[in-house]
């Protein structure tokens, strides 16, 4: 049973927020940090956003550099993850992995083709 929240954002920084249930969720499994995924799973039209990151119920953010759906302990410098801005700084932190499982509680997208949906909020 996977539910997502998934955010999709454009370049010009508006976003909108949708929730997945089950079988609606079930074309995001198995999908990759930087894979292109049909936006009309989503209720918009045609169009297509990139998965950019995503993280799960706790919290662990996900990291496009660790393979698989794993959480791992990560010797880190700087990227996600990673909040230290002084220099020469390195930590082990839990990471999870690059791929969309069911542990997966928020999604963060990107729109690269089509356009955003008009909402109420916007028209008035």
């Amino acid at each position: 049973m996977a539910i997502f929240k998934v955010i999709v954002s454009d370049k010009q920084g508006k976003s909108i927020s949708r929730e997945l249930k089950d079988k609606e969720a079930q074309p995001l499994l198995g999908s990759r940090i930087g894979d292109l995924v049909d936006s009309s799973i989503l209720g918009m039209s045609n169009g297509k956003f990139q998965v950019t990151g995503g993280s799960d119920k706790s919290g662990t953010p996900m990291r496009k550099d660790v393979h698989g759906g794993v959480k791992k302990y990560i010797l880190l410098s700087k990227g996600t993850g990673m909040r230290s801005n002084r220099e020469g700084i390195r930590k082990r932190k839990l990471i999870r992995g690059n791929i969309v499982t069911e542990e997966i509680y928020q999604l963060n997208c990107l729109l690269v083709e089509g356009s955003m949906p008009e909402t109420s909020a916007q028209q008035e």
